[in-house]
């Protein structure tokens, strides 16, 4: 099931995305020939095994990794928040670290305290603005990663498997988060293989499979299908533990 894609009311139109690698043995498609159409406001759940492609093809929607063919348009910034947020923290403090890219865009001194304050009211950690950020969670960093992008107004935020290695709290901040973002008329994608932890918050479902989109359509469509086919678990089918193994 595929979308018809449009510029219309949308954030980020991908056409025809392909992407190669070279490799000993020849070379190896990761992207093939994969279109997306995300509309402004929604939230997008892009789900897929690990190596499906999802990561390269929302690197090169956020201008990091150029395409071999095929075109990407957005109507705006993108900020992309990696698996591993502490990597993209550049200061000691929240504070600190959500004032730099402001600082960068030459802003002035109040601007950037103004979009520091209201970056961590947003995320919930004005409490923590100046607290050493080496010792927040992993939800808080992940937070803080958003913190940053809303400071610079960024309309489109990709977070990548925002829920790798969260406990059920860190889950929960993540997805009152998301819920923040759309109630400000963010565009949301959210990369992961755990479906079950946010698909009750998406508008729109995506599924790549071997660098190929295999399915485009709404949550309900997409919990219609045989998700296990791509190596994804439907949340809906109840599985049955034997001898540690899962079925």
């Amino acid at each position: 099931m595929t979308k018809q894609t449009s510029m219309t009311n949308s954030t980020l139109l991908l056409k025809n995305i392909s992407k190669a690698f070279l490799i000993p043995s020849g070379k190896k498609i990761a992207l093939d020939d994969v279109s997306l159409c995300v509309e402004q406001g929604s939230c997008t759940v892009l789900a897929g095994e690990n190596g499906s492609g999802k990561s390269l093809l929302m690197s090169i929607a956020s201008g990091l990794t150029k395409q071999d063919s095929g075109t990407v348009t957005c109507t705006g910034r993108v900020g992309m928040v990696f698996q591993e947020a502490e990597t993209q923290i550049l200061g000691e403090t929240p504070a600190e670290d959500i004032a730099f890219g402001p600082k960068n865009l030459g802003w002035k001194k109040e601007q950037v305290q103004q979009a520091v304050e209201q970056a961590l009211q947003k995320t919930g950690l004005s409490q923590k603005a100046d607290y050493p950020a080496r010792f927040l969670s992993g939800g808080e960093k992940r937070r803080l990663a958003v913190a940053c992008m809303l400071a610079m107004d960024l309309p489109l935020i990709i977070l990548d498997e925002p829920y790798a290695n969260l406990d059920y709290s860190g889950v929960r901040q993540v997805n009152e988060l998301v819920r923040n973002l759309k109630a400000d008329g963010k565009t949301v994608i959210i990369l992961t293989h755990e479906i079950e932890k946010c698909l009750g918050l998406a508008d729109h479902f995506v599924v790549l499979f071997r660098g190929q989109k295999v399915f485009d359509g709404t949550p309900q469509q997409g919990l219609e299908q045989n998700l296990e086919q791509w190596n994804i678990r439907n949340p809906l089918v109840q599985y049955k533990s034997v001898g540690g193994l899962v079925w």
